[in-house]
Parts: structure tokens; C-alpha cells; sequence
């Protein structure tokens, strides 16, 4: 539904985009944990991603099950999150604004700690 009104958007200014409505340059990739991975409870956590602030963007932060882990400034690196407990968990990096408001780019990817 979303991309209809894009498009109605674009026809009605023709080439020319607002802001608000132009798709973000901003982009995250988590290249560890996997999604799906299974681990041990006794196992460190440790996230490696790769961000891209894009013109909105001014840092990310680390969320595990929706709450706020770290904020990461660097644009490409790790961080350890340690032990997390027996269950499954939902791990996420956000690129947020200078409010510390997401901005919508964001990755996530759920482990099984078994």
C-alpha cells in the first residue's frame, strides 16, 4: 500500500520527490549471528555488522529483545553482548537520528540460546 502512494507521490510532482517521501540512502547488514543460529547459553554473543548513516542517519543502536543494548558509532565493527539466557531472542541494529529516533533502516536477525 505503501508503494501506491508513492506513486500517486511521483505522479503528482512528476520527477521531483519531498523528502519525506524520497526512500532512504541509509542501510544496515548484520554478517553475525545468523538468523536461525542456535547457541549455546555459555556461548559470547558478539554482533559484527556494517552500517551506512545515509543522509539522515547519525549512529545506530543495539537493541536485544527491544531494549537498547548499546549505541554504536562506528560504521563497520563488533560488539559483544555477552551470555544472553535460554530462549529465543530477536537482536537488532538501527540507524537512528540525532534524537536517537529510527529512522527505518535497520536489520535484525533471531537466535534460539539452547
Amino acid at each position: 500500500m505503501r508503494l501506491f502512494y508513492v506513486f500517486l507521490a511521483l505522479l503528482a510532482f512528476g520527477n521531483h520527490v519531498p523528502a519525506a517521501l524520497a526512500a532512504t540512502d541509509a542501510s544496515v547488514t548484520i554478517s553475525s549471528p545468523h538468523d536461525g543460529d542456535k547457541i549455546s547459553p555459555k556461548t559470547e554473543v558478539k554482533v559484527a555488522y556494517e552500517i551506512m548513516l545515509g543522509s539522515n542517519g547519525n549512529h545506530a543502536h543495539l537493541y536485544v529483545d527491544n531494549g537498547e543494548a548499546v549505541i554504536l558509532r562506528a560504521s563497520k565493527g563488533s560488539h559483544t553482548l555477552g551470555t544472553l539466557a535460554p530462549g529465543k531472542h530477536e537482536i537488532c541494529v538501527k540507524v537512528v537520528n540525532k534524537a536517537h529516533t529510527p529512522i527505518g533502516a535497520q536489520a535484525c536477525v533471531n537466535v534460539n540460546v539452547e
